[in-house]
């Protein structure tokens, strides 16, 4: 019998985007999605340990990697222009 999976409430933001936000951004959308970490590593192609730490933003990541897992899942990251 497949583990049910809870999806997780989409968390607030309030100021810069960090790796613990973004990693918990990115595992409210595997859960709502009904994905297992090793389901949604192997839809978005990198390794469970990579999903892994990038949903709890523990060692280092690629950046190529972050952004293939939020472009696979739906999570559009943008870039503010700033002043100066």
């Amino acid at each position: 019998m497949p583990k049910t999976i809870k999806p997780m409430p989409t968390p607030e933001q309030s100021g810069p985007l960090d790796a613990e936000t973004l990693g918990k951004f990115i595992r409210a959308r595997r859960t709502q999605s009904g994905l297992g970490i090793h389901e949604a590593a192997a839809f978005c192609g990198v390794a469970v340990d990579t999903l892994t730490k990038i949903e709890t933003a523990r060692g280092d990541v690629k950046l190529s990697s972050i952004l293939t897992v939020c472009r696979m899942l739906g999570i559009r990251l943008m870039v503010e222009p700033w002043e100066g």
